[in-house]
């Protein structure tokens, strides 16, 4: 090693040639006071390479923030920022704290001859990975300066500035020693007998005239707290490493020298840990993996049911429970319910697509789909038999004829021409029609209008028909779809005989015998009566309206009296004649 006084021309003018700036703005510059222990320790500013921080007291550089590193080898480097003001001076004080221990045989040697105040890095050019400087290993007198190294190959830099003098891969054997000229490279290797005597050695001793930089391997050491997880699940990494600035694990990044680290990987991995420092390279790896199996069940209970609907009713609709599970799942739907937890149970009580009438056997599928986020998939189904059937409801329509007073209605329109008994029959008629429209909706009722005998055969064909429309008219009214009626008439031409109106008449269970004898003696009146009405046919039976005369009715007196019951056959004149309605 050379005098500590000595000047560095070369290191000095690369410096000034790399911080130079123009004339005018010499004045504009601050300056930088280092003081750092130890003396040795190499100086970085800017990421430049300068020299030794002792040999640069004071530092010219330009006004603003600059990055000044300082490492030496076998200490913890330092890293500032400084804030340089022109005109002024900023001092620096850094102790730089040494790293415990020694490093252990096997060794090499590295002499590094014309390197003067460069930089010596090995394995890595950024700051961390110096050594020392070409002063300090140039040499193996009586006084050694030398630069001690695990056996093996390693990348040397020597660096001036921002420039690389030399740099080149090195092979260094064990109890050798390997001559580097600079810039022409590897010289010679020689034999080394002080490296067979070492067992141990400080990282950095220094003397007067002499130095030893003894560069470790790093080690490296990484685990995992969980080898196998389920997807989704984590695992911590835990790692160790030694003599390595430089520390970094596949698929996490840069990390610190020691530390942990939860992960949580979507399929097996293998982390690898590197470290690497001036000494080389050491790796470890740790596995994780991942169990991406999902375990899936789907099940009904029971798998079948009946069902049974009597035209819009639901008489019999039995439920089943699907019940299910997913492990190791992060996604789990069922078709068609949608999103479900990763176990649970639901009530089924499905409706049949089938709607007309007959037998029912369907079957509904529903399939569990389960995925994780680790590529795992599984499928499960369940088939659920519908059975029963759709019947026709057994409605009860009961219909009576409706009846209407003589004359009436004289137009479609007139419907005080139906008295509060035939509405109310028709009302009836109407509600249970609907019903049935639901099990058959192609029924329909057929509404035939008639009239007594008096009269004109055109007139009472005519009479006829608006009764017939009228009752239509109303049970539209009462929401029976038009579509569903159908008109027709026939005047006087199927009039009821006095023998078969005696027969109604003793078939009615609504007149009592003193009342049967009270129409008897009114028999011919009776009958025009039971002939002024509309009879109705349901199409889908052939079911015909009874024809039970509406004695007990609060309207019969209007049915067949007209106020005047015995005077309805008389013709006011020989002009009216052809006009009396019936």
């Amino acid at each position: 090693m050379r005098s500590q006084s000595r000047l560095f021309p070369v290191a000095v003018l690369a410096f000034a040639f790399a911080f130079a700036v123009v004339p005018q703005s010499i004045a504009q510059d601050g300056k930088l006071a280092i003081h750092v222990s130890p003396k040795q320790a190499y100086l970085y500013v800017d990421d430049h390479a300068i020299s030794e921080a002792s040999k640069h007291h004071t530092l010219k550089l330009s006004p603003g923030d600059h990055k000044i590193e300082l490492v030496n080898y076998g200490y913890t480097p330092e890293t500032k920022t400084v804030t340089i003001t022109a005109g002024q001076t900023t001092n620096l004080d850094v102790t730089l704290q040494p790293v415990s221990g020694t490093v252990s045989a096997p060794f090499g040697a590295i002499t590094i001859e014309g390197a003067d105040r460069d930089a010596v890095l090995l394995n890595g050019k950024a700051p961390d990975f110096t050594v020392g400087n070409g002063d300090e290993f140039n040499h193996d007198w009586w006084w050694k300066q030398e630069l001690v190294v695990p056996p093996g190959t390693h990348q040397v830099a020597v660096m001036n500035g921002d420039k690389e003098v030399w740099s080149g891969s090195v092979d260094v054997p064990a109890n050798k020693r390997v001559v580097i000229d600079v810039p022409k490279g590897v010289r010679k290797t020689v034999d080394w007998p002080r490296g067979a005597k070492l067992n141990s050695v400080p990282r950095f001793t220094v003397g007067t005239a002499s130095a030893t930089v003894a560069v470790a391997k790093p080690t490296a050491n990484l685990s995992t707290t969980t080898a196998q997880v389920d997807c989704g699940g984590s695992s911590a990494l835990n790692w160790t490493s030694t003599d390595a600035p430089h520390v970094e694990i596949s698929g996490v990044g840069p990390v610190s020298a020691t530390g942990n680290q939860t992960v949580q990987p979507k399929a097996s991995t293998t982390y690898n840990l590197t470290a690497t420092g001036p000494g080389g390279t050491a790796t470890s790896t740790a596995t994780v993996n991942v169990n991406n199996a999902i375990q899936a069940n789907l099940a009904l209970s029971p798998a079948e049911i009946h069902y049974k609907k009597v035209g819009d009713k639901v008489v019999q609709d039995d439920s089943s429970a699907l019940n299910w599970s997913a492990s190791n799942a992060s996604n789990i739907s069922i078709t068609p319910l949608g999103t479900v937890d990763a176990t649970g149970n639901r009530t089924l009580q499905p409706t049949p697509t089938k709607t007309d009438v007959g037998p029912v056997d369907e079957n509904v599928t529903y399939t569990l789909t389960a995925s994780n986020g680790c590529g795992g998939t599984e499928s499960k189904t369940a088939t659920l038999h519908i059975v029963g059937s759709i019947e026709r409801p057994q409605v009860e329509l009961t219909m009576r004829s409706v009846y209407f007073p003589t004359n009436k209605p004289r137009n479609v329109k007139s419907e005080s021409a139906l008295l509060a008994s035939e509405k109310e029959s028709l009302q009836s008629i109407a509600t249970a029609f609907k019903t049935l429209l639901t099990a058959t909706p192609d029924a329909h009722l057929v509404l035939s209008g008639h009239a007594d005998k008096r009269g004109a055969a055109s007139y009472n064909q005519a009479l006829s028909e608006r009764r017939a429309e009228l009752a239509k008219r109303y049970l539209v009214e009462q929401g029976v779809p038009e579509t569903n009626l159908e008109t027709q008439a026939y005047g006087n031409k199927q009039n009821l005989t006095v023998d078969q109106v005696k027969q109604l008449l003793d078939q009615n269970p609504n007149l009592t015998a003193e009342e049967r004898e009270k129409v008897m003696a009114r028999i011919q009146t009776i009958v025009l009566a039971n002939n002024r009405r509309v009879d109705i046919t349901l199409s889908t039976t052939g079911q015909q309206s009874a024809r039970t005369y509406p004695f007990n009715s609060n309207d019969y007196r209007a049915l067949v009296d007209r106020g005047k019951p015995m005077e309805e056959n008389k013709v006011v004149n020989a002009s009216q004649k052809e006009k009396v309605s019936n």
